[in-house]
């Protein structure tokens, strides 16, 4: 947890350059970003399917290069 009290005449936009810089060092926020975007692992089913998927559209891809049409 990071903690930043006021100084005696400090400004406003002062603290506030303190705290970001202290939230930069502690790494919470690229934590929180991580875990923001974070995605959920596929099932079986669905990665064999987007395999087969991609495998097919190479096949397509290398057929019409050795036709001359890409």
């Amino acid at each position: 947890m990071v903690k930043v009290m006021k100084k005696e005449g400090e400004s406003s936009s002062a603290l506030l350059f303190r705290f970001s810089k202290k939230i930069k060092q502690s790494g919470i926020l690229k934590e929180a970003k991580k875990r923001r975007f974070r995605s959920r692992p596929q099932s079986k089913l669905k990665r064999s399917v987007s395999a087969k998927h991609r495998s097919d559209k190479r096949s397509e891809v290398e057929k019409l290069r050795k036709m001359g049409m890409a």
